[in-house]
């Protein structure tokens, strides 16, 4: 614990020169710091002013390296860097942004060396030939931000100092080597610049949510080092976390300041985050939890739900949030996926029911089943269960007069009334036979849920009105005592992956919170959209418009993996949960890395050996050893992923299965289906099998003239799933395929002949 009064602090770009720094060094910092906080006059740390400078001074850190600090007051200090000794003297710029109000810091000699490193290479010289012809002199290439002004930039919160180098680039690749190591905002800006975004909407959509809210005193440090742009750690144990993390720990320590404000802010209703992968929606979700619970009054009961699709994710999140926050902030949290919250919901209302809940793809089967029990050869089973999933359950039909006027919009192939009576009596037996085998759907499940939840909610809204209507709770009459109890099972709701919710589901959480200031809270892109369950929350008494908010900086994957990525997506368009469309406009990243490659061959065992022969390039190189945890291969199917793990192991290489509840080992190159990857991230991707007729399935391209609305469905959501895929990982991605390509990949990986690797 510090006891001296000292307050020392670290900005988040010294981070990525302490990750590169060597292991001992790292140790040496640690001991550093909190020798500093100690006492920053000891001897040992032979604290010094930098000669002509009025704030930035010079610490030992051991005999090789010095950290600089600013001194914002007496005993207040800021490390902006931690340098080999004969760096210290480098031409070294700080100040306070005058958009952001945050401290910023830049190593001009080290940009300056970045972009020089990636000039053009000079042309080959040519043959001297008898008399040749006098060269064409080459035109000079137009500098990238010619169309702005100094001034223009200045504005749009670029860091002044660097304005003189700023106008000196010319290619992509001296742009990246500057972005390396600017100021995030600066590096923010010009990449969307380059990336063909207007004035007006970098202004509005980059800078206007980090400006600091009320006037920027350019002298005021020590104002400055309070502003959310100004990203800092302070405390012992978050420089450890931050020291001994593989990632940093960023995720527990740093919030953009445009993440901060979604945390933080307090919504009248129902709100709802987007952005594309890799943008921090779940870690703003995580924050937000954090702050809803800081502003309960003490208890130990539950009264925030923090909920998804799945069990692995689930899973995910509570060992997050306990990385978050400690026992104490869990202890006031239920996590739990959402069908585990409406299973839990059906068996407390109903505690004899055993049957035993099955998913989609054995439904599916039970479909089919009974088809071929009656003869009937007319219907397709995945219709059918989509139908009574999507219509019948999921806007709650409870007999044939309803489901003749159910809406039908957006299911594509038109029925009338006569079909409706097939479907209605077909859905009855289908019903029947699941009874009967003692078995349900989750869809069931769901569906029964939010009809308690929804009968709850109303019990609850009738004693309100009887006790206002008598004047006050002395004055009601609470039959068996009932209304005394009965209260809204949370005060908060905060979902992960919204996108993937059914229309069931939304109206169990609606019932279950009181509708009000900070009730739920919602994050998800509906790109990433995996299953079929296609809603409009405003119709589920959901109302968010108005307090929707999009994240669009990636801080996962490189610009390189982010374009092939879009590039899966085409033309599609995509609902925003709310009726209207969603885009990635402006979805961004300030990470640079290789390009994506393709590898085509003539068939599947040829891919499988191609794989097995990247990895082992990978394994053989000596600066790119990567844990075989950190590579995930995925297939379109379960054979396919059987197959590829099966041929791994004869080169000797293990793998660990990706099942519905996470990696199924410890140590192993992860292989799965594409569904089992959302969610997770990985420092090197490879799919593989992304053929056509797999990415997407025949059965799929079969619809196309069958009813055109479906497969329009049906490709976009196979879409979905390769671009989640591809958007996993972190450094590289490699894509396989044998045979004709997917149509869904872009020409960076399809211009590359059978056989290469």
């Amino acid at each position: 614990m510090n006891t001296s009064g000292v307050t020392l602090r670290l900005l988040d770009k010294a981070d990525k020169e302490i990750l590169k720094l060597p292991r001992t060094v790292k140790g040496a910092f640690f001991d550093f710091q909190h020798r500093f906080r100690g006492n920053p006059r000891s001897t040992g740390l032979k604290l010094q002013q930098l000669k002509g400078d009025s704030r930035l001074w010079s610490a030992r850190v051991n005999d090789e390296y010095r950290a600089l600090l600013l001194r914002l007051a007496d005993d207040d200090w800021l490390i902006v860097s931690v340098k080999h000794r004969k760096d210290v003297y480098n031409r070294l710029s700080y100040g306070v942004n005058q958009v952001t109000g945050g401290i910023e810091y830049v190593d001009l000699e080290v940009v300056e060396d970045s972009v020089l490193r990636r000039l053009p290479a000079p042309p080959k010289p040519v043959p001297a030939a008898a008399e040749p012809p006098a060269p064409a002199q080459p035109e000079p290439a137009r500098p990238l931000f010619a169309d702005w002004s100094d001034q223009q930039l200045a504005d749009l919160g670029v860091a002044e100092p660097l304005l003189p180098v700023i106008r000196t680039l010319a290619t992509e690749d001296q742009l990246l080597g500057l972005v390396e190591y600017a100021p995030q905002l600066t590096g923010e800006v010009l990449l969307a610049l380059f990336d063909g975004a207007s004035y007006d909407h970098v202004l509005d959509q980059v800078t206007k949510p980090v400006a600091a809210t009320e006037p920027v005193d350019l002298d005021d440090f020590e104002a400055a080092a309070q502003r959310p742009a100004t990203v800092v750690t302070t405390t012992d144990d978050a420089l450890r976390e931050a020291l001994e993390s593989g990632d940093f720990g960023r995720w527990k320590v740093f919030l953009h300041p445009t993440q901060a404000r979604l945390v933080e802010r307090r919504y009248n209703g129902p709100a709802r985050v987007g952005g594309g992968p890799g943008t921090g929606k779940t870690i703003v979700a995580l924050h937000r939890v954090r702050h809803l619970v800081r502003q309960l009054p003490p208890g130990r009961d539950k009264p925030v739900l923090l909920t998804t699709y799945n069990k692995n994710l689930a899973a995910d999140l509570r060992a997050r949030l306990l990385e978050l926050g400690g026992e104490e902030l869990l202890s006031r949290v239920e996590v739990s996926h959402v069908d585990q919250v409406a299973l839990r919901i059906v068996r407390e209302a109903e505690p004899g029911s055993g049957k035993q809940a099955i998913d989609d793809s054995q439904a599916v089967r039970e479909w089919r089943g009974l088809l071929d029990e009656l003869g009937e050869d007319d219907w397709d089973p995945e219709f059918l269960h989509d139908e009574w999933t999507q219509v019948i359950l999921g806007q709650a039909v409870g007999t044939r007069t309803d489901y003749f006027r159910a809406r039908r919009a957006g299911r594509g192939r038109s029925i009338g009334r006569g079909e409706r009576a097939e479907i209605w009596q077909l859905a009855e037996r289908f019903t029947q036979r699941l009874d009967r085998l003692g078995r349900q759907t989750w869809d069931q499940v769901a569906e029964r849920a939010a009809r308690l939840e929804m009968g709850r909610e109303q019990r609850i809204l009738n004693i309100a009105r009887q006790r206002e209507e008598a004047g006050g709770l002395d004055n009601v009459h609470l039959q068996d005592g009932s209304g005394g109890w009965l209260r809204y099972r949370y005060r908060h709701i905060v979902v992960d992956e919204a996108q993937d919710l059914r229309p069931a589901h939304w109206k169990m959480l609606r019932a279950m919170v009181a509708r009000g200031a900070d009730d739920l809270f919602l994050v998800g892109d509906t790109h990433q959209r995996i299953y079929k369950n296609q809603v409009t929350l405003g119709s589920l008494g959901i109302n968010i418009r108005g307090r929707s908010s999009k994240l669009s900086l990636s801080y996962r994957t490189t610009r390189q993996i982010l374009r092939s990525a879009l590039g899966v997506l085409g033309e599609t368009k995509y609902d925003d949960l709310d009726g209207s469309e969603e885009t990635l406009a402006g979805y961004r990243s300030v990470l640079s890395g290789g390009l994506p490659a393709g590898h085509a061959f003539p068939d599947w065992a040829g891919e499988q050996e191609g794989v097995a022969a990247l990895i082992k390039e990978w394994d053989a190189s000596a600066d790119l050893i990567i844990p075989h945890e950190q590579i995930a291969i995925c297939v379109p199917t379960n054979q396919m992923a059987a197959e590829m793990a099966y041929t791994l192991k004869l080169h000797g290489i293990e793998s660990v299965e990706i099942r519905s509840d996470g990696p199924h080992g410890s140590t192993g190159v992860h292989i799965g289906t594409m569904f089992r990857f959302k969610g997770l991230e990985y420092q090197r991707m490879i799919i593989a099998g992304a053929a056509d007729g797999l990415v997407p399935r025949e059965a799929v391209n079969r619809l196309r003239d069958r009813d055109p609305v479906r497969h329009r469905h049906e490709i976009q959501r196979a879409r979905s799933l390769l671009f989640v895929a591809a958007t996993r990982a972190r450094d590289s991605v490699d894509v396989f395929w044998h045979g004709k390509p997917s149509p869904f990949l872009d020409g960076a990986w399809k211009d590359v002949e059978p056989g290469a690797s």
